[in-house]
């Protein structure tokens, strides 16, 4: 088994993960590659001494690799996501951080859950993207144009409101006044848009959800569509630029220009193991069921 392994930062909280990890690969026998970065990071810090192969782009994950272990939060999946792309290696993330809902795997049960890996007892939940195409072009987002999560457009420089434009499938929907709009996939439908009150979606839903932030028109609500559908967001504003982000990743954008969003060709394959399914994340993470009554 060759697995690739990646970590967003280190925090004295995640040593044990790590050390944990690396042990019951190198017990298995498991060919583990490094990302570059993060492979420095743990050398500094002495959690490793034995040298790894390491890779530093998403051009050197190929079908060799069975599996890509993510090791934090919801955060360093979605990065992760942006060096997997369309090879389809599935991801497992490991939860070193909180409050998530992709990194299903918690701390304590490391082991057990790495040996059903070993022995494929596991399932893999596809994931839904969202691609994004600006005109006139922005350089900022050309080389990584796609969401795993959510794209999003918020003011930049002023505290009034913007207006977004939108279409579905050229047909005119609605012209948001608000501080934002969010379009989410499912993935995303626990994230930024349950936050601002839109609904969650379970993963296997073929849908997207259109929320907006702080809208002036209160009867202006979140709206779920096909996933098929076909976005067009033109922003305007008091200021001359506004700001997109695809998941944590932001650029800014001049007024007036025109953004095409729809689901992208390929998909982003996540590990499941059966005694961590999005319901049980669900119930443990939002406290469902936790009323002393029950």
């Amino acid at each position: 088994m060759k697995v690739a392994i990646y970590g967003q930062y280190y925090r004295n909280s995640t040593e044990s993960i790590i050390n944990d990890i690396f042990v019951f690969f190198n017990k298995n026998n498991v060919e583990m590659v490094i990302e570059e970065v993060f492979s420095e990071m743990l050398y500094e810090k002495k959690i490793i001494k034995k040298e790894y192969k390491t890779f530093n782009s998403h051009t050197e994950l190929d079908a060799t690799f069975d599996m890509f272990i993510s090791i934090g939060g919801d955060g360093t999946i979605l990065r992760a996501a942006t060096l997997v792309r369309k090879s389809e290696i599935p991801i497992l993330g490991i939860n070193a951080g909180r409050l998530g809902f992709l990194a299903s795997i918690q701390k304590e049960n490391i082991e057990a859950f790495l040996q059903l890996v070993i022995e494929k007892k596991y399932t893999i939940s596809p994931r839904t993207l969202l691609s994004l195409n600006c005109s006139p072009k922005n350089e900022a987002i050309q080389d990584i144009n796609f969401a795993m999560n959510e794209i999003t457009v918020s003011r930049k420089d002023t505290a009034s409101m913007i207006t977004i434009e939108t279409y579905l499938n050229g047909e005119y929907l609605n012209s948001y006044w608000a501080d934002g709009l969010i379009i989410a996939t499912p993935t995303g439908s626990t994230g930024y848009s349950m936050s601002c009150g839109g609904p969650i979606l379970i993963p296997e839903v073929k849908s997207l959800v259109i929320t907006p932030i702080a809208p002036h028109n209160l009867n202006a609500r979140p709206l779920v569509i096909p996933d098929k559908t076909e976005i067009r967001l033109k922003v305007s504003g008091r200021e001359e630029n506004y700001l997109v982000s695809l998941d944590s990743r932001i650029a800014s954008v001049k007024n007036e220009s025109v953004l095409i969003i729809k689901k992208t060709p390929f998909k982003i394959n996540m590990v499941e193991i059966p005694e961590e399914t999005f319901l049980k994340t669900l119930r443990n993470k939002l406290l469902w069921g936790e009323d002393k009554r029950n």
